[in-house]
């Protein structure tokens, strides 16, 4: 036993004995069935394990109570090797030269075999049988297979896979990687057709660099492989059965992606290059509206790949640098999730996302966590992204070590479980065996996996910048490093691949086609009339009448089938009994909001239009008014009940959200964008929540369809009202989306009955335009009598945007009071009410676009009104007032003053006290109703 102990065997072993499922499995399966090779080298080892337990065939024949003596030399030096493998596939990483410009790797002394002396000495590696390590690269013992591992994991593309939990993906990566399997050699015409790639993608840099001196282009230079990456990700995609590739990435290198991966013509490329400087190329946006800078915008096209054609998208993106990455997600998940069926099945090898990072954004930009965080989640998984990092090394001015706490820009996604694999990107063959890997590891498994693109920028953060002002060092080595074009060119000729002239040949080629391109286009200036640029700007109303009533009969039965369960499911008694009052409803009314939204959407599903609900705890709804899905008591099992209508044709899916808004706003809009037959929902568990996904909001929901002429059906569901529950859980912030509220680019809407929510779902479901819906929704109203509706409201009614006050005495009314949402009850429900002689209250349902021409209906009614006043909760400086004052002021007559009753101007939305809530309330109401 003692020689055992000189390799930490014996421990191993007594492991093992105490505990089989306790040691490693390639240590267990060592000491079940020694290899042969082993058991020839040491026989003493056999006896050993024969003598405690061991089971192998070949130690069977060792006497009961032999004391053995082992092999001290030979064991001590298989633990050795083992940690020196260990070693390599850790941190090998270290010692891989993966700077393109030359920066010495740190290294780790634990890859070092003379560290491991005498444990570990020549003679012994040589004894040591390779498949004992279970090593998978070539080599019959570990002295000729370690050329071959520091080869694997410290040249120019190094791995990450350790810190991957699961046991099976461990052994997958290092088998694969170890054998090579992806990383086969180039033919020499695939190396060839890799030449004119890279040709193409640095003649059109220098191009547009030479022609439009000064302009921002954001070029790739340094980075140039990316454009093959990607190439072969969607050759690898289309052999996958994929139909679609979605690509979602900031400015770097966008241009070059446009036209040489999406196949944007160079002329549309260069037109919005003239455009910075002659009126006559402004039209160039395909996408019209007000436009955006030509780095931000999207395109789409149709690739031909060896596995037939596939469409190529790319998503547009504002300079929130990674905005756009839960966004892609949305719409890889749309395009892979069937919804003309009930069942809603989703086939991940229907679309592969990508998402191309910077290095200072993806450890800077919470959002990159976020995203990353929906990769498993039922509702969000798109059965694998393939990440790049387009690491410049640099972060506009800033250096990495001020700009991270890590040591490479891809330490996030290990948390995730995700494989990280290191590149050179001046080593194409290798950048493109990391894709490939990549891609089978997706494949295979359906997770995530990063490619880290090692490069550097050759010029400023855009072509305006002067990066040595601020890293003159690498400016300088930049300056005098050959690009990776040339490098690969002169590796081929000293291959014998190609001639010099061939490269040189290449090279000129896309310069002569740019050229000729850009004459062609300058000769078109003049030439063809000047089209007017477009405006983006949908109608306020849809000239066809969308008929949002549903034929009570088809009610009933849509209202009994979501109370049907299956035989084998026990739901909670409690609950079934709150919910079959349902039943009751429909013929005495006290119809609620939960009611409403659920027989909106089983009419939708019954009439072929899909719905997507998703949010913090959407299923059961934050004020558990909802109850969507049901949960066994028994088994815990859940049931459905609007995915199992009987006459559903279309899918209803319906998720809890993980608690983000910023990535699940992003998908959700991503997801409705590429689903616009689709009605998708996205709730907030309080409506100020919304705020965390403010830049979703802004630059994407909102300024979409100016920019790119891009809208969805996205309707935010955001519980609005103050009822004594703070500052956080009364505002969802209403002034913010009026404010960000033009051209009628979305609708807001703060409903005040079951029924018009009921038929403002139906409309935006129905409606030939889309358009994106915010929607005020309630929390104590949810259940409040007063806001429920009658079966004949939702058979025979419509969504109205304003609602008069149906008990007023029109001509006697001199003081008329509007308000939108909650306030209206608190209101008609003061004790002060049946004493304001004189005043009638009407309600805003759609703050935009504003009804003029039912306000101007309205206030015409009212022929002896004095005073028009305006009601809030929300403080002055927040809420609707003012942003629809304007409007208020067109509508009344001049003789009648506007006057505002509400909070004050405040910093915060709310009193954080409920009893100073409740006094505040009370005032507001006497104030309005002039008490």
């Amino acid at each position: 036993m003692d020689g055992l102990n000189t390799g930490y065997a014996a421990l191993l072993l007594e492991q093992y004995l105490d505990n089989p499922a306790a040691v490693p499995p390639e240590w267990r399966a060592v000491f079940e069935s020694p290899p042969p090779e082993l058991i020839a080298a040491q026989p003493g080892l056999a006896r050993l394990l024969a003598r405690n337990g061991g089971n192998g065939a070949a130690v069977a024949t060792a006497p009961p109570r032999e004391v053995v003596v082992a092999d001290d030399e030979l064991v001590g030096g298989v633990a050795a090797a083992m940690a020196l493998v260990k070693a390599f596939r850790m941190h090998g990483h270290l010692a891989a030269h993966l700077d393109p410009l030359g920066s010495e790797p740190p290294g780790d002394p634990a890859l070092e075999p003379e560290r491991l002396v005498p444990r570990l000495t020549p003679e012994l590696t040589a004894r040591i049988p390779a498949s004992v390590l279970r090593l998978s690269v070539p080599g019959a013992s570990l002295a000729d297979a370690l050329p071959h591992l520091r080869e694997t994991y410290c040249g120019t593309i190094a791995y990450e896979i350790e810190h991957i939990s699961d046991h099976e993906e461990r052994v997958w990566l290092r088998q694969a990687i170890e054998s090579g399997r992806y990383r086969q050699p180039l033919s020499a015409e695939e190396r060839e057709r890799l030449l004119a790639r890279l040709s193409r993608v640095e003649g059109m840099e220098q191009y547009l660099r030479r022609a439009f001196l000064g302009q921002k282009q954001f070029s790739l230079e340094g980075l140039d492989v990316m454009v093959p990456m990607l190439d072969e990700a969607i050759e690898e995609a289309a052999a996958g059965g994929a139909h679609e590739v979605v690509i979602g990435m900031a400015h770097r290198g966008r241009l070059n992606v446009l036209a040489h991966v999406v196949g944007r013509p160079y002329e549309v490329i260069l037109r919005e290059f003239e455009g910075e400087r002659t009126i006559d190329a402004v039209v160039s946006s395909e996408e019209g509206g007000t436009g955006d800078v030509k780095y931000h915008l999207g395109a789409e096209g149709a690739r031909s790949t060896a596995a037939g054609e596939i469409t190529v998208t790319l998503a547009a993106n504002p300079s929130h640098l990674e905005a756009v990455d839960p966004v892609v997600e949305g719409r890889a998940r749309a395009e892979q999730t069937d919804r003309s069926t009930r069942d809603g099945y989703h086939d991940p090898t229907v679309a592969l996302p990508i998402l191309v990072h910077g290095d200072a954004s993806f450890t800077g930009q919470g959002e990159v966590a976020e995203t990353l965080n929906l990769q498993g989640l039922a509702g969000y998984s798109t059965g694998g992204t393939l990440h790049v990092i387009a690491n410049n090394q640099v972060g506009f001015t800033t250096d990495p070590e001020d700009g991270r706490s890590t040591r490479y820009s891809s330490d996030l996604a290990k948390g995730f479980d995700i494989p990280i694999i290191h590149v050179n990107a001046d080593d194409p063959e290798a950048a493109i065996s990391a894709i490939r890997l990549a891609l089978a590891y997706r494949w295979r498994f359906g997770h995530d996996v990063v490619v880290d693109l090692v490069g550097y920028r050759r010029h400023g953060h855009n072509e305006q910048d002067e990066p040595a002002y601020t890293q003159p060092l690498l400016a300088a080595a930049i300056a005098t490093h050959p690009t990776v074009r040339e490098q690969f060119a002169a590796r081929l000729v000293e291959d014998g691949v190609i001639t010099t002239a061939l490269a040189e040949e290449l090279a000129a080629e896309v310069q002569s086609e740019l050229k000729a391109a850009h004459e062609q286009l300058k000769r078109s200036f003049g030439i063809e009339p000047a089209a007017t640029p477009v405006e983006h700007r949908l109608p306020a109303t849809t000239r066809t009448a969308v008929h949002t009533a549903v034929p009570a009969a088809r009610l009933r039965d849509l209202n009994e089938e979501l109370l049907r369960v299956p035989d084998w499911f026990t739901p909670h008694p409690k609950l079934m009994k709150q919910l079959e009052r349902r039943r009751e409803t429909l013929d005495d009314g006290g119809l609620d909001w939960g009611q409403a939204e659920a027989l909106a959407c089983a009419s939708l599903l019954v009439e072929g239009i899909p719905v997507r609900l998703t949010g913090q705890d959407t299923e059961r709804g934050t004020f558990s008014h909802r109850h969507a899905v049901l949960h066994d008591v028994n088994t815990g099992a859940t049931f459905t009940p609007m995915q199992h209508l009987d006459d559903a044709v279309a899918s209803f899916e319906i998720y809890n959200s993980p608690l983000s808004e910023y990535a699940c706003v992003g998908f959700e809009y991503g997801y409705s964008a590429a689903a616009p037959e689709a009605l998708v929902l996205w709730e907030a568990q309080f409506g100020d929540f919304v705020n965390g996904a403010q830049i979703i909001v802004d630059q994407f929901i909102s300024a979409g369809l100016a920019k790119w002429g891009e809208t969805s059906r996205l309707t935010m569901l955001l519980p609005h009202g103050y009822e004594g529950n703070g500052p956080e859980h009364s505002s969802a912030r209403l002034e913010r989306f009026l404010q960000l509220a033009a051209q009628e680019n979305i609708r807001i809407a703060n409903c005040t009955t079951a029924a018009q929510y009921f038929h403002l779902l139906r409309r935006q479901a129905l409606e030939a335009i889309a358009r994106p819906l915010v929607i005020m929704t309630p929390k104590g109203l949810l259940r409040l009598r007063q806001a429920s509706s009658t079966l004949d409201d939702l058979a025979a009614g419509e969504f109205h945007p304003l609602l008069d006050d149906a008990d007023a005495d029109h001509e006697r009314t001199t003081r008329l009071l509007l308000c939108s949402g909650k306030v209206y009850y608190d209101i008609v429900g003061h004790e002060r009410r049946a004493e304001a002689e004189g005043v009638a209250v009407a309600r805003l349902e759609q703050l935009y676009p504003f009804p003029v021409q039912h306000a101007a209906e309205l206030l015409a009614g009212y022929p002896n009104l004095q005073e028009l006043v305006w009601v809030q909760e929300e403080p002055q400086n927040m809420g609707a007032f003012r942003a629809i004052r304007h409007r208020l002021e067109e509508a009344k007559p001049d003789t009648v003053p506007l006057l505002y009753v509400g909070r004050p101007w405040r910093a915060s939305p709310s009193e954080g006290y409920p009893t100073a809530h409740l006094r505040e309330q009370d005032r507001i109401v006497r104030a309005a109703l002039g008490a």
